[in-house]
């Protein structure tokens, strides 16, 4: 086998415990300077913990196999034969999937990329990617595929994506003995540790027991928070740019019945202006914002952290919830929101063990507030 492999990922759960600890340490060599409480330490599965993975196909004749690549050398490949981070159900049907698709030339013909999607719940959606145009005796063939492994099947190629049955799967999340049902799009965000998301959203809600008013949720995605976060306030308004993730907040309040949250298309750059009565937005028609009490604010922003603007506006509320996927860009944000707020709460999540990835939790209230 020319410069290929085999892939071995490198997952020892003997060591988590000391690569943990690792992170925790190195988050509070970051905050020293900050006035934080103890932190809280929430550890992850050791294995099968990620609910999404994709791979590339390789192709050698008439084998194909999922491979990747030598960090920073893409001429070197690997061959994937199992990925003990994924949860089980990927690892299973990576290798149904593959059985499969070997002897059937007309389905693995220019495929090179396979992406599972999981649930805790059981559910699994199958994407593959090719670069040819894809026709009805593809897809007959998929059908086939489809009723074989159990799980639907997406088809994608250049300006096509084929729906077999569904484009979602349905994941159901058991936070503090309640039950949340959550569509999670293909494509779309989604938390990819589905038992730290429990964690993460148990540890909102407990947060939130100290705080009264209304609540303003800035990057809300699929309603991941605020579905979860709805019973603890009287009011919610959140706000998410992205089509895609708005669409599945919607089906998620419909899913759990939430009648005092609302979802609103707009970036938190926009909500900012729309506040201050800078812009009018027709997509806020409908929305009455003098109606609201916003004592809380919960962020959960993607890695450049908190724009400016965001900042000052965050500032205005009493209580802050901040999710960060990014430590250095809170820390920035920090140096500026404890002028004016004190840190209560401190917690790490270990959303990606055996990376330096660090998801971090903190909760803020106003300075001199009881």
């Amino acid at each position: 086998m020319a410069n290929i492999e085999i892939y071995q990922h490198q997952v020892d759960p003997d060591q988590y415990p000391a690569l943990l600890d690792a992170k925790a340490e190195c988050l509070r060599q970051l905050f020293e300077d900050f006035q934080v409480p103890e932190l809280e330490v929430y550890a992850s599965a050791p294995k099968h913990f990620r609910l999404r993975a994709e791979f590339r196909l390789w192709h050698e004749g008439d084998r194909c196999f999922y491979a990747m690549s030598e960090p920073g050398d893409k001429s070197k490949k690997y061959e994937v034969l199992d990925f003990p981070i994924a949860s089980e159900l990927i690892n299973r049907l990576m290798a149904e999937l593959l059985k499969a698709i070997t002897p059937n030339e007309l389905l693995r013909r220019q495929l090179f990329q396979v992406e599972f999607l999981t649930t805790l719940s059981g559910d699994a959606l199958i994407t593959l990617i090719y670069h040819k145009k894809l026709d009805e005796e593809w897809q007959a063939e998929a059908e086939k595929l489809q009723q074989q492994l159990g799980f639907p099947i997406i088809g994608r190629s250049r300006k096509q994506k084929l729906v077999l049955e569904r484009d979602y799967v349905t994941e159901v999340l058991n936070v503090d003995g309640e039950q949340y049902s959550y569509r999670q799009i293909e494509g779309g965000f989604t938390q990819p540790n589905g038992e730290m998301n429990q964690r993460m959203l148990s540890w909102a809600r407990n947060a939130s027991d100290e705080f009264t008013g209304d609540l303003l949720e800035l990057y809300c995605g699929n309603g991941n928070f605020s579905v979860a976060l709805a019973n603890k306030y009287n009011k919610v308004l959140a706000t998410e740019i992205s089509k895609t993730s708005v669409y599945a907040a919607q089906e998620n309040i419909r899913a759990n019945n939430v009648d005092n949250l609302i979802i609103a298309r707009l970036s938190s750059e926009e909500f900012v202006q729309a506040l201050r009565g800078e812009r009018q937005f027709t997509r806020l028609k409908d929305i009455d914002l003098s109606g609201y009490d916003f004592q809380t604010v919960l962020v959960d922003p993607p890695r450049a952290g908190l724009d400016d603007e965001s900042v000052k506006q965050v500032q205005q509320y009493d209580n802050i919830i901040y999710i960060s996927c990014n430590p250095n860009t809170l820390e920035r944000n920090l140096a500026v929101l404890t002028e004016t707020h004190d840190i209560k709460r401190f917690a790490l999540f270990d959303q990606f063990p055996y990376t330096d990835h660090i998801e971090t939790g903190v909760v803020l209230v106003r300075k001199n507030q009881a």
